[in-house]
């Protein structure tokens, strides 16, 4: 069982920038692929980054070369750097893992999920 607890979400104005943390037990992390999704009101939930177990990264066409996607195995940590937001990246952001490899675009591929953390950005 695995259970991961998302920080750092906040309010940010446009153009700034914020980085989230989600914080995972368990002795295996190293061996996830880990992804991050968002959802706001009325939509569906997104792909927004992945980073696999040999550290490929993989990001949705909306956040590429704003958004960086990192894991600090030694913490059991993933991060999601945020720059230049948009009033529209304006969510609750998922992390979630799995263990292996993945369709990490696809969140019905993931098998654990944290609670979320609010993330605005005021224009």
């Amino acid at each position: 069982q695995v259970q991961l607890v998302e920080s750092g979400g906040g309010l940010v104005q446009a153009g700034g920038s914020l980085r989230v943390s989600c914080a995972a037990s368990g002795r295996t992390f190293s061996s996830y692929t880990l992804g991050w999704f968002r959802q706001s009101p009325g939509k569906e939930r997104e792909f927004v980054a992945a980073i696999s177990h040999s550290d490929g990264t993989f990001y949705a066409d909306s956040v590429k070369g704003r958004f960086t996607i990192s894991r600090d195995n030694a913490k059991n940590t993933v991060y999601l750097q945020m720059n230049s937001l948009k009033p529209e990246d304006t969510a609750v952001y998922y992390c979630a893992a799995v263990y292996g490899w993945t369709t990490y675009w696809a969140g019905s591929a993931y098998k654990y999920w944290g609670q979320g953390t609010q993330v605005t950005v005021s224009s």
